[in-house]
């Protein structure tokens, strides 16, 4: 490795159910960029599974707004997009103080990354790195509420208690709702769900005898057959708001009968934008600035399972796949 030059661990998908770690040299940052030392990064079990599993669409860049993530979906390729780490190294045309800073990046998994100031957001000081990386669900919780519009007195349902479900459970939970219901079939995310304010936890063989006229309801356990249980537990004109990503797996809903009568509404929702209706006071920035202060407020530290070291990444993602592994959250630790 040349003077001047940094090394890193890469985490590259090589094939389905097939992981690498490349080291790859880095050059020193050019006049506007920063040199980071990734800390913590998160494993996202919905959609990085699916490109672990190679269910990812082929004709789709991995995500169309991230600069990271930019190339198509086939192999081999990086995925991730939740790093926090220590800047420790700028470059000339910037201000010294941003050195040692703490920042969060949507960046694949990696030990070690180059990037502009403008790809960066300053982690505050009074949230830890471990909650810091709970950034991207925390905003995809705060794009779903919006994109819903839960209103006063609503049933609401929750399909899927993930880390976004849950995320969701604890926001919708801050609203003066008739009934918040959460449908999960694990005990512990059951549990979860609970402690962060579900008013009732359902099984999904249990939820359509059991939930019935629902307001508004959310589609994020990632499992196409749900949108059936979505439009079973609805009501005349109930809004459903699909966030789940099913990548190449098909997802058939039953439209016929009541579904159709009841003039559903369904709506999906993408967090790289923001909702139309709400550009004219929303950007990306303000939407980060309230998941920041949502992080505080929901302590989604809590939701943390497994701490693992990068190198034990193929034994983490196998156990994931074989869901051997009872997981809410696990992120990648990296030593220095």
């Amino acid at each position: 490795m040349s003077a001047g030059m940094a090394g890193t661990t890469q985490l590259w998908f090589t094939a389905p159910k097939q992981i690498e770690l490349r080291k790859v040299s880095l050059p020193a940052p050019t006049a506007n960029q920063v040199l980071v030392r990734t800390l913590y990064s998160a494993i996202s079990a919905g959609t990085e599974l699916l490109a672990y599993r190679g269910q990812l669409p082929a004709d789709l860049a991995l995500d169309s707004t991230l600069e990271s993530l930019q190339q198509h979906t086939s192999y081999p390729m990086q995925y991730g997009y939740a790093c926090v780490g220590e800047i420790v190294k700028v470059g000339s045309g910037l201000d010294a103080e941003w050195a040692g800073r703490q920042v969060f990046s949507f960046q694949p998994h990696a030990s070690h990354f180059l990037t502009d100031t403008q790809s960066l957001q300053l982690v505050p000081e009074d949230i830890p790195a471990r909650a810091a990386a709970f950034l991207p669900n925390t905003e995809t919780a705060v794009n779903l509420v919006q994109d819903g519009a839960p209103a006063m007195g609503e049933r609401v349902v929750v399909l899927g208690q993930g880390v976004v479900g849950l995320l969701l459970t604890a926001l919708l939970a801050k609203h003066p709702l008739a009934e918040l219901i959460v449908v999960e079939g694990r005990a512990e995310r059951q549990a979860l769900a609970k402690q962060l304010g579900a008013h009732r936890v359902v099984h999904p063989d249990e939820a359509a005898a059991q939930i019935s006229d629902a307001d508004l309801i959310y589609e994020v356990s990632g499992q196409p057959a749900a949108l059936d249980t979505a439009v079973a537990v609805s009501g005349y004109s109930s809004r459903i708001v699909i966030g789940s990503w099913y990548g190449n797996k098909e997802a058939s809903i039953n439209l016929g009968g009541a579904a159709h009568r009841n003039r559903l509404q369904l709506i999906t929702s993408q967090v790289s934008t923001v909702a139309p209706a709400l550009t004219g006071r929303w950007d990306k920035q303000r939407r980060f600035e309230l998941a920041w202060q949502m992080i505080r407020e929901c302590d989604p530290q809590r939701l943390i399972s497994h701490v693992e070291l990068i190198q034990d990444a193929g034994s983490v993602y196998q156990q994931l796949d074989e869901e051997k592994l009872s997981v809410v959250q696990a992120l990648f630790e990296y030593p220095d």
